[in-house]
């Protein structure tokens, strides 16, 4: 049987580049997303859509994880791969973060990842098999730049988690991966930014142009081999010299 993978915010941007990529990689994709109807209309236009599925998955309702892990099971019987991609930001300066702001930005993006990390962990650790990967941020190991603090605190956040959860799996065959990618050619990095600033925005890259999201849909797809079982707990940086260890 073909591998199963689930993809958050996957109905647009880099989401939706892992979740063709792993579709074109013969995996049956699950492109879950708060908007079902996006997700239906990225799909309806894809070269691959007889290996994507539709599903409404808001990561911030721990409920919402369990239907879709109770639609997958249903639908496919397992679930070999889960790409915890989904996250939201807002270029707000520090001192101008409300409480509230701060609050939806962590919920969805930390929280979120917390959640699926747990409920989905624990599902692939009954199966004794998976393969969790993380989308972390250059953001949250630099403090980040162009993004807002609530957004770096979060992402940060992840790096931990990513950790904790690696060891919580680790013997039961699931191994939990981060990927913290810099300043990607996407849709969130050119909003964040802004046409004004792009030019000065590229000229302090090391390697002087943003990073491809095509490159981190096949890095994604490289921990979720089933070789990769030796990798846990990791944190792959992909951010064009910004941060280097």
């Amino acid at each position: 049987m073909k591998q199963v993978a689930l993809v958050t915010g996957a109905a647009s941007g880099l989401g939706w580049t892992i979740a063709e990529y792993l579709a074109q990689e013969g995996y049956q994709v699950v492109v879950s997303d708060i908007s079902l109807e996006t997700a239906q209309h990225s799909i309806a236009q894809s070269q691959y859509a007889d290996h994507l599925h539709a599903l409404k998955l808001d990561i911030a309702q721990p409920e919402d994880f369990h239907q879709a892990l109770n639609w997958i099971k249903t639908t496919f019987g397992r679930l070999d791969v889960a790409v915890n991609n989904a996250a939201v930001t807002k270029a707000t300066p520090v001192l101008e973060i409300s409480a509230d702001e701060f609050d939806w930005v962590t919920q969805i993006n930390q929280r979120g990842t917390f959640t699926a990390c747990q409920l989905i962990g624990q599902f692939m650790a009954d199966q004794k098999y998976g393969r969790i990967i993380n989308l972390a941020s250059l953001a949250g190991q630099n403090g980040g730049t162009a993004t807002g603090a609530h957004y770096a605190a979060s992402k940060g956040a992840i790096v931990t988690l990513t950790k904790i959860f690696a060891k919580q799996f680790a013997a039961q065959g699931v191994t939990v991966n981060a990927i913290a990618p810099g300043p990607m050619d996407s849709p969130m990095v050119h909003e964040v930014v802004g046409a004004a600033r792009m030019p000065q925005f590229i000229e302090n890259i090391p390697v002087k142009q943003l990073g491809s999201m095509q490159f981190i849909a096949q890095t994604v797809a490289l921990l979720a081999k089933p070789e990769a079982a030796f990798v846990s707990g990791a944190t792959w940086d992909i951010n064009g010299g910004l941060f280097m260890r």
